[in-house]
C-alpha cells in the first residue's frame, strides 16, 4: 500500500470513530452553521490543557522537512493535554514537525505567534479562534500568504471568513441545545450557565444553545476563573444560596463544573442537576458515581489529530475536506451509563 493510500485509509478511519463516539449527540449535523468552541473548550473554551513547553517541537521518526503550527489558547490543564497528544501522534505517524504554541488565553500571544510562524514561512496553521475580532485579521494574511489554514477547537461561525480549509471541532450552540434537552428530561425548572472565562465566544455560545431547548429559565454568570477553583465554588455556593429556586447548573468547562458540584454540596442541595462540559478524570469518577449527570465530549483528541492530518493532505495532495462545512467532532455524552469505558481511555491519555 503505498503511503497516500495509508493516509487515506487512516483518514477513513478516524472519521468512522468521530461518527461513531458522537453517535449519542442530539444533533451534531455538519449542516449546521451555529458555532464550535472552545475550551475552551474545553473548553475549554474554554477548558484547559497541558499545552507543554512554548515552541515544543516533536522528535520525528520518519523525515520530513514539513513543519506546521498549532497555534491556540491552550493553557496548562487536561483538557489541552488531550488535543495535544492528538497534534503529537500525527506529528509521528506522518513524519512532520508541529510547532505547539499555547497563548493561555491571551489572544495577543496568540497574534504574535500567528505572525510569527508566518514570517518563519510555515507549511501551515492549525488554530483556535476564542477572539474573532482579534485573530481573524492575522490568519487572513497567512491565506493571503499561501500557508493553509484549519481552526480548530473554537471558530466555526469564523473559519470561511479567514478562508480557512475546514474548521474542526463541536458545533458550541448544538451541544447546548443537546445540554438543554437532558435538563428538561431531569426536570429542572432553572438552570445557573456557569462560566469560566469572560468574552470567549464559545462558552458564550454554549450558554446559548442552552438557552434555546431547555423549557425554563437560564442565568447566564462568570463565576471565577479555573485558576481559583475556590472563588468559583464561592461565588456558585452565593448565587444558589440568593436563589432557591435555581435547580440545574450546567459548568461550562470541567472544572467549573466540580466547582459547581462542590458547592452543591456544601449547600445540601442533592436536589440540583449538575451537567458539564469536556472530561477530566475527577469529573469521569463523579459522573461515574452519579454525582454528576452529564457531560458534553466533543473528543478533542480528534481536534489535534484531525488538524495536522487535514493540513499534511492538503499540502502533499491538495485534498481538502467537508466541503465548505465544518468537521464535527462532537457533542457526544458522557454518562453514568458510559462512563466506565471512557474512563478507561481517559487513562490513556486520548479522550
Amino acid at each position: 500500500m503505498t503511503k497516500l493510500k495509508m493516509l487515506l485509509a487512516l483518514l477513513f478511519a478516524f472519521t468512522l470513530v468521530a461518527a461513531a463516539c458522537s453517535s449519542s449527540s442530539d444533533d451534531d449535523s455538519a449542516s449546521d452553521d451555529n458555532s464550535e468552541g472552545s475550551e475552551s473548550s474545553s473548553d475549554d473554551g474554554g477548558d484547559d490543557g497541558d499545552g507543554g513547553d512554548d515552541g515544543e517541537s516533536v522528535d520525528l521518526t520518519q523525515g520530513s522537512d514539513l513543519t506546521f503550527h498549532i497555534i491556540t489558547h491552550s493553557d496548562d490543564g487536561p483538557f489541552w493535554s488531550v488535543v495535544k497528544r492528538g497534534v503529537d501522534a500525527a506529528a509521528e505517524d506522518l513524519g512532520v514537525t508541529v510547532v505547539w504554541k499555547p497563548g493561555v488565553n491571551d489572544a495577543n500571544v496568540m497574534v504574535q505567534d500567528i505572525e510569527t510562524a508566518i514570517g518563519e514561512g510555515t507549511n501551515g496553521i492549525g488554530a483556535s479562534l476564542p477572539d474573532p475580532d482579534a485573530l481573524v485579521g492575522p490568519l487572513q494574511d497567512a491565506v493571503s500568504n499561501g500557508i493553509p489554514v484549519i481552526t480548530l477547537n473554537s471558530g466555526s461561525n469564523d473559519y470561511q471568513e479567514i478562508g480557512a480549509l475546514t474548521h474542526v471541532g463541536q458545533t458550541e450552540v448544538v451541544a447546548g441545545n443537546g445540554a438543554g434537552e437532558r435538563f428538561n428530561a431531569a426536570g429542572a425548572t432553572k438552570v445557573l450557565c456557569a462560566q469560566q472565562e469572560q468574552g470567549n465566544v464559545g462558552l458564550t455560545e454554549r450558554c446559548e444553545g442552552l438557552a434555546e431547548t431547555f423549557g425554563g429559565e437560564v442565568v447566564t454568570e462568570f463565576v471565577g476563573l479555573d485558576a481559583d477553583t475556590a472563588e468559583q465554588q464561592n461565588t456558585i455556593n452565593a448565587t444558589l444560596s440568593a436563589d432557591p429556586d435555581i435547580d440545574g447548573v450546567l459548568g461550562v468547562g470541567p472544572v467549573v463544573t466540580m466547582s459547581a458540584l462542590r458547592a452543591a454540596q456544601d449547600l445540601g442541595r442533592d436536589d440540583i442537576t449538575i451537567g458539564g462540559f469536556d472530561m477530566t478524570p475527577e469529573l469521569l469518577a463523579a459522573i461515574e458515581a452519579g454525582d454528576v449527570a452529564f457531560t458534553v465530549d466533543q473528543q478533542q483528541y480528534l481536534q489535534g489529530y484531525l488538524t495536522v492530518l487535514f493540513l499534511y493532505l492538503n499540502v502533499t495532495n491538495q485534498n481538502t475536506v467537508g466541503g465548505g462545512l465544518p468537521v464535527l467532532t462532537g457533542p457526544g455524552f458522557v454518562t453514568p451509563d458510559n462512563a466506565a469505558a471512557v474512563v478507561a481511555l481517559s487513562e490513556q491519555g486520548t479522550r
